[in-house]
Parts: structure tokens; sequence; C-alpha cells
């Protein structure tokens, strides 16, 4: 074998063993556990205005710079109306209109939200996982996610969370497999 094609070989060879540790690696890792829910979820006592206290960065969130906060109203068809506000880096608010609806009893902690038009709730894609982690007894404060753990926010009825509840929840998000180094926190104010 000529030189330069030794140097090749040897350099792939020595790819294709890395690659195959790293994967050997991987295999070797602890299962991520199962994501978990709440018991349960007083859908009623749920309604109001929340406040974004932290999340994992996203794509459609990009243009929120402060003050984000969800606000969700129970229909009577037992829906949710759910109001998504943020302020954008020019200082105008940014609004966004859409749907949830809880999947299994009346006490699911897991709904489906959608911001897609009403006339494509028919499609599955449109909805994706809102499902309620980790919730405060009394309602001052939840955790809320998917089962890919790719989303994660941490919402509040004031714009901040007494910082000892804040420490313990970070706790037990990463008990329960998420990464909390991702986090954002959310700033509020002018």
């Amino acid at each position: 074998m000529p030189f330069a094609h030794t140097r090749l070989f040897v350099r792939l060879l020595c790819f294709g063993l890395a690659t195959l540790l790293g994967s050997v690696g991987v295999w070797a890792q602890a299962p991520v556990p199962t994501l978990t829910t709440v018991a349960s979820l007083d859908v009623p006592r749920y309604m109001g205005t929340w406040y974004e206290v932290a999340k994992f960065p996203n794509r459609f969130q990009k243009m929120c710079v402060r003050n984000t906060q969800a606000t969700y109203s129970l229909q009577a068809d037992g829906t949710v109306s759910v109001v998504n506000r943020c302020t954008a880096s020019d200082g105008t608010s940014k609004e966004a209109e859409g749907a949830a609806r809880q999947i299994g009893s009346a006490t699911s902690p897991k709904l489906q939200v959608r911001f897609a038009p009403a006339w494509l709730s028919f499609l599955p894609m449109v909805w994706g996982n809102y499902w309620v982690i980790d919730l405060d007894p009394n309602y001052r404060w939840v955790a809320v996610s998917e089962p890919e753990r790719e989303f994660l926010w941490i919402l509040s009825r004031t714009p901040q969370m007494e910082p000892a509840a804040y420490q313990a929840l970070l706790v037990r998000l990463v008990t329960s497999g998420f990464d909390t180094g991702k986090l954002e926190i959310s700033p509020h104010g002018k």
C-alpha cells in the first residue's frame, strides 16, 4: 500500500473504532426513566394566568425576551382557550392564541395543545403534548413537559418563584431525567 493510502486506512480504522467505542459508551449509560406526571389535575383550578419562570429554549419562543405568560380559560365544551403573551426585543407585545384538550379522565394531567388554526385540529401533528409533571399542592407553580423531554417550562402564579421551592423543583427534575443546565431564566419587568 502506498504511504498516503496507509495513512487514510489508519485514519478510517481509528474513526471506526472511535465510533464503535462511542456507541458502546452510549449503551453503557443508565436509561432515562419514563416521564411521569402528577397523579391528577384539577383543570378548573389550573385556569388563570401563569408566568414563565424558566424554560428550555425553543424555536417558537425565540422572539420573546421578557414578560412571558400564559392565560388559560375553560370553555363550555370542556376545552381550554390558551393565550400566550410576551415582550419582543423591539418592545412590542407578541400574542399566540391556541386551544388545549385533556387526554383521558377528567383529572388527567395530560393535555394536548395546538396553536394551528381550528380547521386543522383534525390533524394529529398540530397537537403537542402538555404534561403536568410537577405541581405545587396549592397550584402556585407547575412544571410542564412532554414524553421526550425536549421541552420544559416552569410556570408560577407570580413572576418569580420562592428560591427554596425552585431549587427543590430542580432537584426533582434532575431525578426525572432532565438536564436542568439547559434551563433559561425568563425575565419579567419593563
